[in-house]
């Protein structure tokens, strides 16, 4: 597994996922008030599968939250099970359950396997927009996560994490000793 990040070009069009992280602040915010009053009711955390499909249900409602993917509402709501599984594994030991966000200070969503597409040269498709990035390097190996990420300056970056092709080892002989 290999990390790489690339800065996106200043745009109009970063708007949109500036909106999109937002959107995932607010869905994030929303899971938590869920696992709150869940574990108020009944003690213990909620199961993922019927958090997502609680959520799905809202998408649907609420338009902006159709502007984060798929993909991406589903990381967070496998972020928050973990760190309510974190919780009740370590709770004695002070670990504190998934808090409260700012969404102005919320930084990221990501997105797994669908949702975008890597274009000719430095382009990249996310939903049905098109961005450009600073291509500073070759993508090689196969991509398992692209996370848009949002500094407090408000630059936009992508992270893209890829399984990389290892190359073959070269092998070194040292029989022999020069003389000089």
């Amino acid at each position: 597994m290999k990390t790489l990040k690339f800065k996106l070009y200043q745009s109009q069009r970063n708007k949109h996922l500036k909106r999109s992280i937002n959107a995932a602040g607010v869905i994030y915010n929303h899971c938590v008030v869920l696992h709150k009053r869940y574990y108020r009711m009944w003690g213990k955390h909620l199961n993922c599968a019927k958090l997502q499909s609680h959520i799905a249900k809202l998408r649907n409602r609420k338009a902006f939250w159709q502007s984060v993917g798929s993909q991406a509402v589903q990381d967070i709501c496998q972020r928050i099970e973990k760190a309510y599984q974190q919780f009740f594994k370590h709770h004695k030991k002070g670990v504190k359950p998934a808090g409260f966000k700012k969404v102005r200070r919320y930084k990221s969503f990501t997105l797994k396997q669908a949702g975008y597409k890597f274009l000719g040269g430095n382009r990249l498709k996310i939903g049905n927009r098109v961005y450009q990035y600073w291509k500073s390097r070759e993508i090689e190996g196969t991509v398992k996560t692209l996370t848009i990420k949002r500094t407090p300056l408000g630059e936009l970056f992508i992270v893209v994490v890829v399984d990389s092709v290892e190359a073959p080892e070269t092998k070194f002989e040292t029989s022999r000793i020069a003389l000089i």
